[in-house]
């Protein structure tokens, strides 16, 4: 498929090799890749995002069919022959609508275009087999070895599938993993005191937008069937945030005053802090931080956007303790990094560089930054902790960590979140929602008062 001079599956070796080989994050490298040729059709655009990060979902199942059919196992291949492989395997697996002839001829035509003239019959030869055989292969033995089953049929790598299962059950698990596979429209968050839900929705349709109600907040979108992000009115006029449910539940947890003083830690890109600064009409403040220039100049971007004139960006490393905001804050908002293993559906190599080691090291830099969360609520503010992950040593362990440590509550979250989403740890003032159990990202939210 090519177009305009660009072949696209090539582009598409790119990306995935900046993926796999530099350690790049996927959303960033398909965002890259597509603004660098804007001119692409949608068509196109849509097969190499497709392909992409299809080809890293399904990674497991991919090698373990290579495996199957190939006498070189995928971690002794050339890194480039064996992209071109997990690709082509995912377009003869996932895609209908490209021949498999195609799909066989493009990839030993990417092999040779780059240098590996002696492979091409390697590729072709597998490419083939796969093509004809894939159909009678079987996934591995449920009942021998339960674990090795989910990690292929899933592509979740055994590690995580083992922790999730000592955690939530099989049911649960399984559940967790078919949801990462899930593909769902971007939810945006309608800044409705800009303008009307209305006025929005229709806005959006009038440029060819598919809009759906997203679930649990009345002011929550779920768009699709549209090019680019940048082409929409309402979110180049800043009527539109791109967020998630779960992540719009934290101002809603917040629950902030007119004329409050918020301090949002760890703030990049801004949606939070916008959402809090919107739910205090113009009054009040937030000082949104984040460890670097180029993440405070994310925030900077969205508030010059969305036009809000409550939130004010800068650098701040939360780790470090800043003693001017010593007891200044109403709200502190703690939405500290973490393993992301609640958003795998969106960002799948999360999965691939997950460890015991750095799943500790996360642990110790959350808590660093809590410390210094803990000091800058006045006596009887708000803090507000959360996550976008489903490991409970990140999580509910953190929790009682800080309550044994600090002079702090947990304070019922009920009065703040929709009924809908109501249990028993809602009510004792934290919330883990699951992916395939609850209809949004997995994500954490506890909400603490200071005594």
């Amino acid at each position: 498929m090519i177009s305009s001079g660009v072949n696209t599956r090539e582009l598409i070796l790119e990306i995935l090799l900046q993926i796999e080989e530099e350690g790049e994050h996927s959303h960033i490298a398909i965002r890259n890749a597509l603004s660098k040729y804007q001119f692409l059709p949608k068509q196109e655009r849509s097969f190499i995002t497709r392909v992409c990060e299809g080809t890293l979902e399904y990674r497991i199942y991919i090698d373990y069919v290579i495996d199957s059919f190939s006498k070189v196992s995928v971690n002794k291949m050339k890194p480039q022959i064996r992209e071109i492989l997990r690709s082509a395997v995912y377009q003869l697996k996932f895609m209908d609508s490209v021949p498999d002839s195609a799909v066989c001829n493009e990839a030993v035509k990417l092999a040779q275009r780059k240098g590996f003239y002696n492979l091409k019959p390697f590729v072709n030869g597998v490419l083939r087999t796969i093509a004809r055989e894939i159909g009678d292969l079987e996934l591995p033995s449920r009942e021998e070895n339960e674990v090795r089953y989910l990690s292929v049929k899933y592509s979740m790598p055994e590690y995580l599938v083992e922790k999730w299962k000592a955690a939530y059950g099989v049911k649960t698990t399984e559940k967790i993993l078919e949801d990462f596979l899930t593909e769902r429209p971007i939810t945006v968050r309608c800044r409705t005191h800009k303008a009307s839900l209305r006025e929005i929705v229709t806005s959006l349709k009038s440029q060819g937008v598919t809009v759906e109600q997203a679930p649990y907040l009345p002011y929550a979108l779920k768009i699709s069937d549209y090019n680019h992000i940048l082409i929409l009115e309402t979110f180049l006029q800043g009527k539109i945030m791109v967020q998630d449910v779960s992540s719009m539940l934290v101002a809603e947890a917040a629950s902030p005053k007119k004329g409050d003083h918020i301090i949002d830690m760890c703030a990049a890109p801004g949606g939070k802090s916008i959402h809090a600064a919107d739910k205090m009409g113009d009054y009040g403040n937030v000082d949104a931080r984040d460890v670097s220039q180029y993440k405070a100049d994310l925030i900077k971007e969205n508030i010059h956007r969305t036009g809000v004139i409550n939130v004010e960006a800068r650098v701040q490393d939360a780790t470090v303790y800043d003693p001017d905001s010593e007891q200044a804050a109403d709200i502190v908002i703690a939405d500290v990094p973490c393993s992301g293993y609640g958003v795998i559906g969106k960002k799948p190599e999360i999965k691939y560089r997950a460890t015991p080691q750095k799943q500790e090291e996360i642990v110790m830099l959350q808590r660093m930054i809590l410390d210094k969360a803990a000091k800058y609520v006045k006596p009887d503010g708000t803090l507000i902790f959360s996550t976008c992950t489903i490991a409970r040593e990140e999580n509910e362990e953190n929790v009682l960590w800080f309550l044994k440590n600090y002079p702090y509550r947990l304070e019922s979250l009920d009065p703040y979140i929709p009924e809908e989403l109501h249990c028993k740890s809602t009510k004792l003032g934290y919330l883990q929602l699951l992916p395939g159990i609850h209809k949004t990202d997995g994500f954490f939210i506890a909400r603490f008062r200071r005594k």
